[in-house]
Order: structure tokens, then sequence, then C-alpha cells
């Protein structure tokens, strides 16, 4: 699939405008417009105007991994100890009013401890119970063994009875999902898209490579995506993964398929064989998301848009990537970039897994395009805000004579 594009321009929504507040009908499509070569060049199409160079984002992250502390110990996790009594009191019995998740293992709550620390605890499905047993001690030790800035961070467990808890650290601007919906009252502009993206491919593949034993998360979606204050994404929801050897090339035969219908590796549902290949097909999915803003399987769309990725492909490959845009992104994204993202996204979710990059690849990647990125807008900003000041003029001419 060719790289090259036409040099179009559309810059993102952080630089131009400020984003919507919700997703409406009428919300405007991201424009397309050639990119000037010299200014007498500049398309009629109106652009509005930027001031200053776009800066590098605090959320800078390295182009892949590199020394991470060690894990911790089973027998060192617990930063946070607590009774069935208190947890609760700091869920207030579980109530609905603090539920802020669901997920294969169960419901989560918001929870606020007795010294004033904000943690969230995750309750084992009473009608899975006996099913999740070996799913719960997975997760404990999974989480046990990691500690990674893109990853959620575990601070204890309750095994007692017939209640099942996981206490993770709280992470309080809810899921990449329901940004992606608007539900927080503003958009995702393309840097923030971007800056997510990395984050996620850094965590994925500290699982599968930098971990004291190879995690294949198997559950890799938009909701499981948790966002800080500062937009800084972080993977969560371990109670599908499993762990294997750190030899490459290595397979589990599985007896089920887990996984979320949509991100589903189709070579891992077909053969029952899991991968770290899995995760990055999935991942590939979750990239279209974050750039077309569309979930990856649509039940009330027409037949042929019901499925994201082939939807996707095919305006892709018609030359219609215009329509590939996130409405949400009022004003625009640099093509050449948001093609190269489409391009990766399509190799991750590739058929067959030998098709599909190694997730440290893909970071290192994007980091590559971000660099481009910035440099790309950077060099447009005054070539735009002359554009427009020219653009003033003649205006102002046309109205004198």
């Amino acid at each position: 699939m060719a790289m090259d594009a036409p040099g179009f321009v559309f810059l993102c929504c952080s630089t131009i405008c400020p984003c919507f507040r919700s997703r409406r009908k009428d919300t405007e499509e991201a424009v397309l417009v050639k990119e000037p070569s010299s200014i007498h060049s500049a398309p009629s199409t109106e652009m509005n105007s930027v001031s200053g160079k776009v800066p590098a984002s605090p959320l800078r992250v390295p182009p892949s991994p590199g020394r991470f502390s060690m894990s911790p110990k089973l027998d060192r996790i617990g930063s946070v100890h607590l009774t069935m009594k208190q947890v609760a009191r700091a869920t207030q019995n579980f109530s609905p009013s603090l539920r802020i998740g669901e997920g294969g293992f169960g419901t989560v709550y918001k929870a606020q401890l007795q010294d004033g620390k904000t943690v969230a605890i995750k309750r084992a499905s009473k009608e899975n119970f006996d099913a999740l047993r070996s799913e719960f001690r997975s997760e404990i030790e999974l989480l046990a063994k990691i500690e990674h800035r893109n990853l959620v961070k575990l601070l204890g467990y309750v095994d007692k009875g017939n209640e099942r808890l996981i206490i993770t650290e709280y992470v309080p601007n809810g899921t990449l999902r329901e940004h992606l919906d608007g539900i927080h009252g503003s958009c995702l502009d393309f840097s923030q898209r971007l800056e997510i993206s990395i984050d996620i491919a850094h965590g994925l593949t500290y699982l599968h490579s930098y971990a004291e034993k190879q995690i294949i998360h198997r559950d890799v979606k938009s909701t499981n995506i948790l966002l800080t204050d500062r937009m800084k994404a972080k993977v969560s929801d371990f109670g599908f993964a499993r762990v294997g050897g750190n030899e490459t090339g290595n397979t589990h035969v599985l007896t089920k398929v887990k996984g979320t219908v949509g991100y589903l590796d189709p070579e891992y549902m077909r053969t029952y064989k899991l991968t770290p290949k899995s995760d990055v097909y999935s991942f590939g999915v979750l990239l279209i998301e974050i750039l077309t803003g569309r979930r990856p399987v649509e039940s009330r769309r027409s037949p042929e848009e019901k499925v994201t990725i082939r939807w996707a492909f095919d305006k892709y490959n018609n030359g219609e990537m215009k329509d590939l845009v996130d409405p949400q992104l009022k004003g625009a994204v640099d093509e050449k970039i948001f093609k190269k993202m489409l391009n990766l996204s399509f190799q991750c979710a590739a058929p067959t897994r030998a098709d599909r990059p190694e997730m440290q690849s893909v970071g290192e990647q994007l980091w590559a395009i971000r660099m481009k990125y910035i440099n790309r807008v950077s060099f447009m900003v005054p070539i735009v805000a002359e554009y427009k000041c020219r653009m003033h003029m003649v205006q102002e001419l046309d109205a004198c004579s």
C-alpha cells in the first residue's frame, strides 16, 4: 500500500478551533485542503489562523521502553489493605452511583478510603464467581509483576468468602471511548489522539517484551483504556490476560476464545492459537477507532458500513480518505500524517499474524509519525497565518472598490 499521498493539509482542532462540547448531527466535518507550495497557490477554502508553533507534547514518551524498575514480587503487593467492612464503607455498600465501569471480570467502583485516598475497586461478578476463580488469581499475579506508567497499578486485593475484589489506582478522566463519544464535554484533538496511541503502544510493548514474563492482554479495546487528567493513557483490565514465555513466536493453544467482538484476532478465533500478535490486531482496530471515532462494529449502519475496519479499508482504497476523519475533528488534520497512521493500523490488523509488526515496532513508528506531525504543523503555522492575512487584505480592497 503506497505511503505517499498528495500534499493535503488539514490542521487539527488543537491548533485552530475549540473542540465541540458534544457529538451532534450537525457537527462540521474536517475539511480537506491542498497544502500550498506558496502563498499564491493557496486554495480559496477558508482556513483559521494559528499563532505560534506547536510545542512538544507534555506527554512525551521514548520511542521504545528503556530500563524499567524490577517488577514487585507477589508477597509485596498491597499498599492498600482493606477488610470487607472497610470496602463496603468506601463504596457505600457498592452503590450504583459509584459504579464507573464494567468488564469481563466484574463491576468497577470508585471508592474513597478513610485517609482520603481515592481508588478503584473491581468486584467479581456473582453469577460468574466460580468461572472467575482462575481469572482472579491470574489478574492478581499479572498485576503484581508489572510496573509501567501506561498500565493501571495494582494497590491491593481481597479474597474472602464469596467476595473477590481487586483494588487499583483510580484513573479520574474516564475511558477513551467516553472521550471519543464526547461524554466528558470536549472532543479529543488530533494531537491528543496521537499521544494516546503512543501511550497504549508503549504499555503493550512493556507487557509483550519487558515484563518478567511475557503477558498477552487479550482484551485491548477503547473501554479498557483509561485517561488521566493530563490525558495520559493507561491500559486496564487484565482479567483475560495470559502469561507466556519470552521466546519469540510463543503460542498458547486455548480451548476457549476470549475477548471482545470487533477487536478479536481472526486467526486466533480460527485456530485458538494466541500470540502477542493478537494484541497487535486489536490495537490496529483500536487505532482505526481513534482516527474515525467509530466503534469496531456499528450495528445500526448499513451492511457495508457495519464492520468499521472493512468500511475504512474500502474508503481508503477508493481514495475517499476524508470520509474516515472523525466528524468531531472540526477543522482538519494533516492528510499525510493521517494516512501514515491509517497505513499502520491496517498493517496491525492484517488477517494473518505473520504480516503484523511487533508491538515495539508499532510504538516506534508512531513516535516517528509524531515527530513528522510536529514538524509539518510548525512549518504550516506561519504559512496559514500569512494566507489569512492576505485574504483579509483582498477582502478589504474588494470592499473599497
